[in-house]
């Protein structure tokens, strides 16, 4: 090995993961592309409206039937009764550090609860929300 690929591979070793995580900005960054493409006069996302949504039933259901009203709360899965952690990351530092995470559990959650997929601006409304949270 190359003296640059031992000193890159021993300063991986020291970095906290975390600190290789991807940020919240970078998903948004990602969503609002999308946001664009669904809809060309999307101006931004708002976390008023991603609360909004979270908050909102559809049917018996909301995504705080599971994940509790405060967001900073661990939640309970209503039919397994399965523990989830918070969502807010003020709360819990991996939330919203990996994205194919955050993609595979809107995927899930989107069709449990809405019954369809999330659009683009739904995803970057509810991330705008949760890094607001303090």
């Amino acid at each position: 090995m190359t003296r640059i690929t031992l000193l890159l591979a021993a300063l991986l070793a020291v970095v906290p993961q975390t600190a290789l995580a991807a940020a919240p900005g970078t998903l948004l960054d990602t969503y609002r592309t999308a946001a664009l493409k669904e809809d060309a006069g999307f101006r931004d996302f708002s976390a008023p409206r991603g609360e909004q949504f979270f908050h909102a039933k559809h049917g018996d259901t909301s995504c705080a039937t599971c994940h509790t009203d405060n967001p900073k709360a661990g939640g309970k899965h209503a039919k397994t009764g399965k523990a989830i952690e918070p969502l807010a990351p003020v709360a819990n530092a991996k939330r919203l550090s990996d994205p194919v995470k955050v993609e595979k559990w809107f995927k899930r959650n989107c069709k449990d609860v809405l019954q369809r997929a999330c659009t683009a601006r739904e995803k970057g409304d509810f991330v705008a929300w949760l890094i607001s949270v303090k």
